[in-house]
């Protein structure tokens, strides 16, 4: 019995052995469409103006395509959104995120945690992250995810970890993108502002597949 069970062991494990190795040597597709520059300026009554970072951000960022705007509402509040997005080639996911980024700029994490949300997906709901930083008697208010093919919202690394591993097996694709929508205010403004996030991140939730990159 013992001597049954370890041959299958063996077994299995050379079948994963040569299912991987049959993986690594496809040829990952390649971005030939970006798109998600054509986003709208317009989203609800937020108009958007597109910024950029110094180009040393963008060497370390190194995404295949960075959108990085300030929408701005009718009464002045202005929304921040950021989108890194990495094909299957750059192993889909950036190595940055706000855990480690906004600590580094002087920005302290006062509050931190996963909230539900409306996105029209599968399941219709999603989780992603909700965090508040602090600089002096300024407050950032952050709603931010990692998105994958299209319309897979993950709200970890480990998650979009998992999700572009199946994909690469199953579809030969693993390209993602971190995604963030942020807003800075005074203390007494942190609920206006969690909310004007929410409802301005479930409108890009229907946008984003539209202007998803095209990989080939």
């Amino acid at each position: 019995m013992e001597k049954k069970a370890f041959v299958i062991t063996v077994l299995l494990l050379a079948a994963a052995l040569l299912a991987a190795g049959a993986i690594a040597a496809r040829k990952a597709p390649e971005v030939v469409r970006t798109n998600l520059e054509n986003i709208p300026l317009q989203i609800g009554r937020y108009k958007g103006t597109n910024d950029v970072f110094d180009q040393a951000v963008y060497d370390e960022l190194n995404a295949d395509r960075d959108v990085y705007r300030h929408y701005r509402s009718p009464d002045g509040r202005v929304i921040d959104l950021y989108i890194g997005y990495y094909g299957t080639a750059k192993g889909g996911r950036t190595g940055h995120n706000p855990y480690a980024c906004l600590p580094a700029a002087g920005w302290a994490i006062v509050a931190d945690k996963k909230i539900r949300i409306y996105t029209g997906y599968t399941d219709g709901h999603d989780h992603i992250n909700y965090t508040v930083t602090r600089k002096g008697r300024s407050y950032n208010v952050l709603l931010h995810w990692y998105q994958s093919a299209e319309t897979a919202v993950l709200a970890s690394g480990f998650e979009q970890n998992v999700h572009r591993f199946v994909s690469r097996v199953l579809e030969n694709r693993s390209d993602g993108a971190y995604i963030q929508v942020s807003m800075q205010v005074e203390k007494d403004g942190i609920g206006q502002a969690f909310g004007e996030l929410r409802a301005f991140a479930q409108k890009l939730f229907v946008i984003l597949p539209r202007y998803w990159p095209v990989e080939k």
